[in-house]
């Protein structure tokens, strides 16, 4: 087996035939270019590679990982003593369909967007709305990818996934995953123990119908646009995401740093009381507040802190950019500020969503 590396100067000859890099600058792995070094790096473009890789690890006594384009990560500066395995499965499938739904496979190391596309292109209704979203298909159900009101679990069946406690492949079905905002079993009870390898999703033949999430209605109202497909509502979502969030491909950043916080019905009465304009929406008893209207009544739209090289983009409070940070440590510093602002202005406490690892 052979798994191509980055540098080739830093490879490691191992004995039964991988490439392994070692001392990776695990800020090539992070859309915030920030983090320390992985004592070992790998890539798998199978899943023969993926179990080769982990009983390497084990053999030598190591932990190993596994990660995506590293859109939602955030490294420590202190890196990671065991091995990253950098997932490049690729392959999209349909595996069946009737006259209202189609069922399609997408594996772990697919570019996300580019499977949203295909899926477009074909009719497909259901993942529209999480078009534009950086990183790859195996890492949408660690955090449950959302947007403009549409989430991964709305559509997905199963997750196919090695699991390195038994050192075995299998399916782990949506109702097992443990999904919730943002977040799933593969981000906290099970955290690292499951590598992702495809995921399963079913789709719809019929189109997108309203009502759409607030900035879809806005954007379909401007444009007197009544006739809703999945491209219509994809072109939309680009557009609207194009406008206010920087592409991570030219400047670093993580998308939305926090996550929005769900609260109750009391806790929200009581800010509304001092802050009658907080953003805000009802559901089921609670309220999911806007953390992009959190931080920026507390200052923080548009800034560019010289102490910690970070800034938060103009159009979007939530986005944070690495203009001239040199470590992780810098990044925590600039949100712990925002952190605490926001916290002594609004007894709340932000949740970051970019994972911190290892």
């Amino acid at each position: 087996m052979i798994i191509k590396s980055a540098n080739l100067l830093a490879v490691d000859w191992i004995s039964n035939g991988m490439d392994i890099q070692r001392n990776a600058d695990l800020s090539a792995h992070s859309t915030m270019r920030l983090g320390g070094k992985a004592q070992y790096l790998g890539e798998a473009t199978s899943e023969d590679e993926v179990a080769n890789l982990v009983s390497w690890a084990r053999e030598h006594n190591l932990p190993a990982m596994m990660i995506g384009d590293g859109s939602n990560i955030v490294w420590r500066d202190e890196g990671y003593q065991g091995l990253i395995i950098v997932n490049r499965l690729q392959g999209r499938e349909v595996l069946s369909e009737d006259s209202t739904s189609t069922t399609i496979k997408i594996a772990g190391g697919e570019n996300w967007d580019e499977a949203v596309a295909w899926a477009v292109e074909n009719g497909w209704s259901g993942i529209e709305y999480l078009s534009l979203i950086p990183g790859t298909a195996g890492a949408g159900p660690v955090q449950n990818l959302g947007a403009y009101g549409g989430e991964l679990s709305n559509t997905l069946l199963e997750v196919e996934a090695f699991d390195t406690q038994t050192l075995s492949f299998g399916a782990i079905l949506n109702e097992a995953c443990g999904f919730g905002y943002r977040t799933s079993r593969f981000k906290t009870t099970d955290k690292g123990r499951f590598m992702i390898m495809a995921i399963v999703l079913k789709l719809q033949k019929s189109p997108p119908t309203p009502p759409f999430y607030e900035s879809l209605e806005r954007y379909f109202a401007e444009r007197q646009i009544a006739t809703f497909t999945p491209q219509v509502v994809r072109d939309a979502v680009i557009a609207i995401r194009s406008a206010k969030l920087p592409d991570p491909k030219f400047v670093a950043n993580n998308g939305s740093f926090f996550t929005n916080p769900i609260i109750s019905q009391a806790e929200y009465e009581r800010i509304l009381a001092n802050y009658p304009e907080v953003k805000g929406w009802q559901f089921d008893g609670l309220v999911k507040l806007s953390a992009a209207w959190l931080v920026e009544q507390a200052g923080f739209k548009d800034v560019h802190d010289s102490e910690t090289g970070m800034g938060t983009w103009p159009k979007q409070a939530l986005i944070f950019v690495n203009e001239h940070a040199r470590s992780t440590s810098d990044l925590l510093n600039f949100k712990q500020k925002i952190v605490g602002k926001v916290q002594t202005m609004f007894g709340i406490v932000l949740e970051q969503e970019p994972e911190l690892l290892p």
